[in-house]
């Protein structure tokens, strides 16, 4: 393995590891969808954020494993 590959495996695995979502448009459609859920259905939900293309991964954690949810970090 090569010093690059070594850096940026290394690079990715912090990326991951180190993952916030910083990104406040893809918060807002993800409590969107939290919302319908609550409101309508799991399915419903579900729709929405494929819709928005939100990652199936994502979708998966905030819906069916509510206590693996990100917290919020308002300023």
């Amino acid at each position: 393995m090569t010093e690059h590959q070594r850096s940026q495996g290394a690079g990715q695995m912090t990326a991951v590891a180190g993952y916030k979502r910083l990104d406040a448009r893809q918060r807002d459609i993800v409590d969107q969808g939290i919302a319908v859920q609550e409101s309508s259905n799991t399915m419903s939900a579900i729709e929405y954020l494929k819709s928005h293309d939100v990652e199936a991964h994502v979708i998966e954690r905030v819906l069916l494993e509510p206590e693996r949810r990100r917290t919020h970090s308002h300023h």
